[in-house]
């Protein structure tokens, strides 16, 4: 019998996991294993019928505006790991709206005062969560705050920060690299930061898209001495080769997908191209040129070796900023698939089968199958990051904001 449902917006959720998972202990004593918890709080996932695949999901952001204000406060770290110097840029949900408008950030996004930073620290036990955002993208982005907004009223109760990546969100960089898709020492300096500042707060983790896969190779880097209790990560790209690979291999994956992605990195790198022309390995004009996000990789991740015997263009310029010797090299050391069996924290992604960028091939649905601590929660329709609704919510919010029930892990 043919399935209709998707006619209707109905969309499959099914999930993978260990035949074994760990138990959550609620603050009354009850134990359910963390597939259990997760599915009774799983909301169905009715989408909109007019928006009846990936890329019809996946395009609903850029045609439709959204307003959700969400208000930061923004603070400039440096970076305390010698291997790589810098600085980065954080933004706090900040709940009270004072107007002030700073046209070198974000909207509602200013500094702190050194005063207001100063006096930054509490004892309270707010639960906090720590956000990575996607591709080349920020603190203002629609889907997170789709995400951060319900959490962090009076109501919700939650706390929040944005660990921008070098470059993005309007912050400048101080050396001559931007990031890369393994670039978990900023996240990892300010969960401990947070440690310090907050000792009785309740660290939690969230990530999106690209940053998805930033926070599993953190979640998994940390393993048994993770400092945050749970997380979440959405549309994660898992295997950058077999998404990329992928994608190439359709005209709608290559001309639409790859080339936008490419001009998002190649706009970035235009922001800061002063500072990152004077790294002398990575050749500017080459960039310049690239249209699709594999030849930004390619020549921004590549050391440029012109007169070493390599006469290909496309071998021209290689193991680069980053050390790699090709871009699919590259793809395959920052992917996310295997750290996520060293994760040691309740652990919970969530993908959309007919994802177009985070493809369904990447998925490590059998990996999954080994981590007791993990749960993948599938769709069969939603899109990258979209997952829209007929009143133009998304659905992946709500799943979010019930996947961290406070009974459950606050204990």
């Amino acid at each position: 019998m043919v399935d209709l449902s998707w006619v209707l917006g109905h969309a499959r959720v099914s999930f993978t996991h260990c035949a074994n998972p760990v138990t959550i202990v609620s603050k009354s004593g009850q134990s359910v294993p963390l597939p259990e918890l997760i599915k009774d709080v799983t909301p169905p996932c009715h989408l909109n019928p007019l928006l009846f695949n990936g890329h019809l999901q996946t395009a609903y952001t850029v045609v439709k505006g959204f307003d959700i204000p969400v208000v930061y406060k923004r603070k400039v770290f440096t970076s305390n790991n010698p291997a790589v110097p810098g600085t980065f840029a954080v933004d706090f949900v900040h709940r009270i709206t004072s107007g002030e408008v700073d046209s070198t950030l974000p909207p509602r996004t200013t500094y702190f005062t050194d005063q207001e930073f100063g006096e930054i620290g509490s004892n309270d036990s707010k639960p906090m969560l720590v956000t990575l955002h996607g591709l080349a993208g920020g603190s203002n982005e629609i889907y997170l705050r789709h995400v951060l907004a319900p959490l962090t009223t009076e109501e919700g109760g939650w706390e929040a920060c944005v660990v921008n990546s070098r470059g993005c969100a309007m912050s400048k960089i101080t050396t001559n690299v931007l990031y890369n898709a393994r670039a978990t020492w900023d996240v990892r300096q300010v969960v401990s930061w947070l440690r310090e500042k907050f000792p009785n707060r309740p660290l939690f983790g969230i990530g999106f898209s690209l940053g998805a896969n930033i926070m599993t190779n953190y979640l998994g880097e940390e393993g048994g001495n993770c400092q945050l209790k749970a997380a979440v990560v959405c549309s994660n790209p898992w295997n950058l080769d077999v998404s990329s690979e992928v994608l190439k291999s359709t005209w709608i994956g290559l001309n639409v997908y790859q080339k936008a992605m490419g001009s998002s990195m190649r706009r970035l790198f235009d922001r800061h191209a002063e500072e990152i022309a004077k790294n002398p390995n990575i050749d500017d004009e080459e960039i310049r040129n690239c249209t699709y996000l594999y030849e930004f990789d390619r020549y921004f991740s590549h050391l440029n070796t012109a007169g070493q015997g390599l006469t290909s263009r496309h071998r021209a310029v290689q193991c680069g900023s980053w050390g790699y010797p090709t871009e699919r090299a590259y793809y395959r050391d920052a992917s996310s698939c295997d750290s996520m069996l060293a994760i040691k924290i309740p652990f919970l992604a969530i993908n959309a089968e007919d994802d177009p960028i985070s493809v369904k091939e990447a998925i490590p649905f059998e990996e999954f199958k080994q981590n007791p601590h993990a749960v993948l929660c599938s769709t069969s329709l939603g899109g990258h990051l979209s997952w829209f609704q007929s009143n133009g919510d998304r659905w992946f919010a709500n799943a979010v904001s019930s996947h961290l029930p406070r009974r459950y892990f606050l204990n």
